[in-house]
């Protein structure tokens, strides 16, 4: 048997795009990806603290340094540039696993941006 885990998390990023004319996933900062263990195409629930929305898309890689959070295609209605959301990744592992397994969640400052220390 498997369960299903939170794998990592990145808490509290400013969605800074919406973009309701493309194909849908959400753009993040490449920055972001690496600190969050993230993988281009991954699964990822999406959060939005402004008005409780919850979403299912999967990550495109954006531009590294930029701070970027864009949500795509029809996830885009569902937050607006400012809305602070948290973006999260699960995985599947055995009881066991999961027992000893230690999330990774991240902290970014208010302009996506990670902070030493």
């Amino acid at each position: 048997m498997f369960v299903n885990v939170l794998k990592s998390k990145l808490h509290r990023v400013k969605v800074t795009q919406a973009e309701l004319n493309y194909v849908g996933s959400i753009t993040i900062d490449e920055d972001l990806m690496d600190a969050a263990g993230l993988f281009e195409n991954e699964q990822v629930h999406v959060v939005n603290n402004n008005n409780g929305e919850r979403l299912i898309t999967y990550v495109i890689k954006g531009e590294r340094g930029t701070g970027i959070v864009c949500l795509n295609g029809a996830a885009a209605r569902r937050a607006q540039v400012g809305d602070i959301v948290i973006i999260i990744s699960y995985g599947m592992m055995t009881p066991e696993e999961a027992k000893a397994y230690k999330p990774i969640v991240v902290f970014p400052d208010d302009n996506n941006r990670l902070v030493n220390g």
